[in-house]
């Protein structure tokens, strides 16, 4: 099996160091999650402040396949302050980013990489963005990368024959959908865990999330002339 690997590695304060590796399938985009015998938790079954748009039921997912993932994560960052500075580096197959930043930050960078990537319906749609990973991106970098992987998925959809679309009516209600998510999310954590840094990393992912279905349209006309050289009548 073809396997991405992408490393976030936090270095805290009194040389304090917290690693993850994800393992991806790279055929499927979705976490390689090694089996572990530790008790489940129960803030993460699917049924405990489960998703008002959630399309499954707890006979076939009997734990939320995004909560499942995060365990590592919240347990691990229990104790760290939202507003800790700290370095982050961020290691890919192509390229190694390192940065100071703050502890919420850089968990929200981590977080949105493992909900994409955790077989979710909602989040699935994020999965192109997981294989081309960029840490710690912008809200102008989200948004334009947001706005072009859509409208790839409209070529490949007209391409085979279904559809396509020039509007981003479909992106702003994927992302409407995630806003669903991440304040279920956010909630099963707070009702189980004191993870401060967590819920405040997912207070900075659903914000962005959350802005994009009201700025796209603005952006998208504020960068128009970066494109004038595809113009028709450009020389």
């Amino acid at each position: 099996m073809d396997v991405i690997e992408i490393t976030y590695c936090f270095n805290l304060d009194n040389n304090k160091k917290e690693s993850f590796e994800l393992r991806l399938d790279a055929n499927t985009l979705e976490l390689i999650v090694e089996a572990d015998e530790r008790p489940e938790p129960e803030w993460i079954a699917l049924e405990n402040n489960q998703c008002p748009n959630c399309p499954y039921k707890k006979e076939t997912q009997p734990h939320c396949p995004v909560a499942k993932n995060l365990v590592n994560i919240v347990d691990r960052f229990d104790d760290i302050c939202s507003y800790e500075e700290i370095d982050l580096e961020v290691i890919t197959d192509e390229r190694r980013v390192t940065q100071t930043t703050t502890a919420q930050r850089a968990i929200s960078s981590l977080l949105g990489l493992i909900f994409a990537t955790s077989g979710c319906t909602y989040t699935a749609y994020m999965k192109p963005m997981a294989r081309f990973h960029l840490p710690l991106a912008s809200q102008e970098e989200t948004t334009f990368r947001a706005a072009g992987m859509y409208l790839l998925a409209q070529y490949f959809q007209r391409k085979t024959g279904e559809g396509g679309e020039l509007s981003m009516d479909g992106l702003k209600k994927i992302y409407q959908d995630l806003h669903v998510v991440n304040m279920a999310i956010s909630t099963r954590i707070r009702s189980a865990l004191s993870a401060e840094s967590s819920v405040n990393a997912l207070v900075i992912l659903d914000a962005r999330a959350n802005m994009i279905p009201f700025v796209i349209e603005d952006y998208l006309d504020e960068i128009q002339a970066l494109f004038d050289a595809y113009k028709s009548d450009h020389v």
